[in-house]
């Protein structure tokens, strides 16, 4: 969440940002409820403080009828003034929860996701000499993805991978872990994007599928519920992307200054009800319940956090260019980046099955609004506390991963051509 104090030196761009983002909220509303909050916190501290010392005088020998009345209309004030504390305290988080962060200056204000800037495009879209087939109906042809027997089991939007797709995943997933976990390949990725950046390479991990309720909400990423998968006997979610678990595993945590950045790179199967899906997002595996994805996140000191962002940006490229696909980036605006987000960046890479360009990749810098309620700080070289800054951002979700692979380099005759990074883990087959 955004600083309270933030909040009331600049009311009014903190207004305009809520609107610009597309949330309705009542700037003059919570800092009324901030300034009862606090007067009624006074009294309630005044009241404690007193009734203390008049304990203390009581417990020094007999009590005079003059202290015990005194106690008694202590104890009446603050049983009138404490549930008025605890009503205002919950209206104020509430509200103050709705606040969305403050996106950077160079974020484009706009009010739908068509308003997003195209920034760069590279390639062109895949041509062929042939009429394309979509994945969808090459899968079937080469018995790749079952969502019938999955519909039997699970239900709709689900799927049994099988055969050579299996192998190719686990091959894109061995190719950007040994990539990511490379200070070398960090390195060289930094220096083409003109990034002067700590290079430390990500560790790799595999979080826990399953997230409380308390740290989901700090982490910002609950809401909307309704696309969420709950256990309710346990007070649990199924998480919807990695970064949920990776952001939220050093809540209440202080790093070292020396310690930062920390990069991570997680795998995990995620899952989203992905409501009000149609058309070309219901074929194959486009747009499924349960899905896997690799993600990548990263904690720093507040000033390396922008450049932090850039960073993951240049990653999320280099690793699209690695399989040779056609893509564009786009710089989203204020309504597109999401409440937590002070900037957001997509991807999207061209799927000739759909003949278009469909989105791949998000990258997001939060500054530290999670941080603030995760309780996740920093202490620096001079010793002083701070917030820490996260980024998260796609390094593959899966299955749309292979979608591309397969549309932009399939043959007439049905088969893939494997990218040429991904064939050492494929033991050399070039195609598939």
């Amino acid at each position: 969440m955004l600083d309270i104090r933030y909040i009331r030196e600049n009311p009014e761009a903190v207004q305009d940002n809520a609107k610009n983002k597309g949330y309705k909220v009542d700037i003059g509303q919570l800092l009324q409820l901030d300034s009862d909050r606090r007067l009624l916190q006074q009294k309630v501290d005044e009241l404690r403080e007193k009734r203390n010392e008049n304990v203390a005088k009581i417990k020094g020998g007999k009590p005079s009828e003059d202290l015990v009345s005194e106690g008694k209309r202590i104890k009446a004030e603050l049983a009138d003034i404490e549930p008025k504390l605890k009503d205002v305290e919950e209206q104020y988080t509430a509200i103050l929860k709705q606040v969305p962060n403050m996106a950077l200056k160079d974020v484009p204000i706009g009010q739908s996701e068509d308003e997003n800037v195209v920034s760069k495009v590279v390639g062109e879209p895949t041509q062929f000499s042939f009429t394309p087939r979509n994945h969808a109906e090459i899968a079937e042809l080469r018995g790749w993805i079952d969502k019938e027997r999955a519909a039997k089991v699970a239900g709709s939007r689900f799927a049994y991978i099988e055969g050579d797709l299996v192998k190719l995943q686990l091959a894109i997933v061995q190719f950007v872990i040994n990539t990511l976990s490379d200070e070398t390949r960090i390195s060289e990725i930094a220096t083409g994007a003109s990034l002067n950046i700590n290079t430390r390479p990500m560790t790799p991990i595999l979080p826990p599928l399953l997230i409380r309720t308390d740290i989901y909400d700090a982490m910002d990423r609950l809401e909307p519920r309704d696309e969420r998968y709950q256990l309710v006997d346990d007070d649990l979610w199924l998480q919807g992307s990695a970064e949920h678990v990776l952001g939220s595993m050093h809540s209440n945590e202080i790093f070292e200054e020396a310690d930062l950045p920390r990069r991570y790179i997680g795998y995990a199967t995620s899952f989203r009800r992905e409501a009000g899906a149609y058309g070309k997002d219901m074929e194959g595996i486009f747009r499924m319940h349960q899905f896997d994805k690799l993600e990548m996140e990263s904690f720093t000191v507040a000033e390396d956090g922008t450049s932090e962002h850039m960073l993951f940006v240049a990653i999320q490229e280099y690793l699209i260019s690695q399989l040779g696909l056609p893509y564009r980036v786009l710089k989203k605006c204020t309504y597109d980046i999401g409440k937590p987000n002070a900037s957001g960046y997509d991807m999207e890479v061209w799927l000739p099955g759909q003949d278009k360009y469909r989105e791949t990749h998000t990258a997001d810098y939060m500054t530290d609004y999670q941080a603030r309620r995760l309780n996740t700080r920093v202490r620096r070289l001079d010793g002083n506390l701070e917030l820490i800054h996260t980024n998260d951002a796609t390094a593959f979700a899966l299955g749309r991963i292979m979608i591309a692979i397969i549309e932009n380099n399939q043959t007439e005759d049905g088969h893939i051509v494997v990218p040429g990074v991904l064939r050492p883990y494929l033991g050399g087959r070039e195609v598939l």
